[in-house]
């Protein structure tokens, strides 16, 4: 092959690198020329057979074109990946423009049950009550019979209790239908005086707009040597106030019957209505939200206290209806319906903890 043979495949070897337009044609270039069987790969091949005087000249000549080709190649391939890398990063970057995902502590919503029952808590912890609480299967001692409630009482019927199957001892077992329970259980293992609330679920067989089979109260129970219905009046009052935050609160004392208390009273609170919107603590229209009265004397011999020294007070409430009523929920059936946009929308903050200090809604 002539010299001028010779610069002819070099140029084209050269105009084949500088057209190759990424790493995998570069790739096809080099095998062509400098690969085994490769068009300056059969050059050198030549030389062996080729006379003494001519190897030299012609061996010089065929590795100025190979290092010229390599050259080329190694400049072309840093080209092509620098271009490569920076299309990678170009097409994988974060754009930091964008605004950032809300987080668990966004996103996260409290069940406005669970923020009213802190409230409520809260408010009684500053009165100097202490929480107590019971297990949910309750004996038919603790549910009814230590609360005075008579064996033909409706409230034992199945169609209003959950029972379940009779045990060994012949006694059935039920879904406790209030909080009271536990007020018989912190008799019976605590001496007076006692201040408890005792919040929690509670079961019955109902359900409607405003009643479901399973449902929250809180009860409280007071029981010292002096105890009496001015005591009851000023704490229901204070938190009233404290529960609706406003600064008074019109209430009245109807007479009513529980097994539990005597005398036992409905607490009625006034309000007005203004369109949709109910005003607590203005108006002269009343609603009904609780029941209270004193302890009832057979309820301390029952759990083997002197009615003759001791003597105090009880209350319970339904805490989804403190909450329909403090919030605005329209259907108590909602607040166990799992509906993620209901809990948006009703839902708390999870740091917005209620306090007294800085609020409680």
């Amino acid at each position: 092959m002539s010299a001028s043979e010779l610069d002819t495949l070099k140029a084209e070897l050269l105009e084949a690198v500088a057209a190759a337009s990424d790493l995998a044609s570069l790739e096809e270039v080099r095998v062509g020329a400098l690969g085994k069987k490769g068009r300056v790969s059969a050059l050198m091949q030549r030389l062996g057979s080729m006379p003494p005087e001519e190897r030299r000249d012609f061996g010089q000549a065929v590795n100025a074109v190979k290092m010229a080709v390599s050259d080329a190649l190694e400049a072309k391939r840093e080209t092509l990946a620098r271009a490569a890398t920076t299309a990678k990063l170009a097409a994988e970057r974060a754009d930091v423009t964008l605004p950032v995902r809300e987080g668990p502590l966004a996103e996260g919503r409290v069940h406005p049950v669970s923020q009213v029952t802190d409230e409520i808590t809260e408010i009684f912890a500053d009165m100097g009550f202490s929480i107590a609480e019971g297990p949910d299967i309750e004996t038919d001692f603790n549910n009814f019979t230590a609360l005075n409630i008579p064996p033909e009482h409706p409230a034992r019927q199945d169609h209003d209790t959950f029972y379940f199957a009779e045990g060994p001892d012949g006694t059935r077992p039920v879904l406790r239908t209030h909080t009271s329970p536990v007020q018989i259980r912190t008799m019976l293992n605590n001496k007076p005086p006692l201040r408890i609330i005792a919040p929690g679920r509670v079961y019955r067989c109902d359900s409607d707009q405003t009643h479901t089979p399973m449902f929250h109260q809180v009860e409280g129970l007071v029981i010292d040597n002096e105890a009496h219905l001015g005591h009851l009046k000023w704490v229901l009052e204070e938190f009233c106030k404290a529960f609706f935050e406003v600064p008074e609160v019109k209430m009245r004392f109807r007479a009513s019957h529980f097994p539990f208390t005597e005398p036992s009273m409905e607490v009625d609170i006034g309000y007005a209505k203004v369109g949709d919107e109910i005003r607590i603590g203005e108006g002269d229209q009343w609603l009904e939200i609780l029941g209270c009265g004193m302890v009832h004397p057979n309820v301390l011999t029952a759990v083997q206290l002197d009615p003759k020294k001791y003597q105090g007070f009880a209350f319970g409430v339904g805490i989804d209806r403190l909450t329909m009523l403090k919030y605005g929920a329209p259907d108590l059936r909602a607040f166990f319906s799992g509906d993620l946009r209901w809990l948006k929308h009703y839902g708390f903050a999870p740091l917005a903890v209620p306090t007294l200090a800085g609020g409680l809604s």
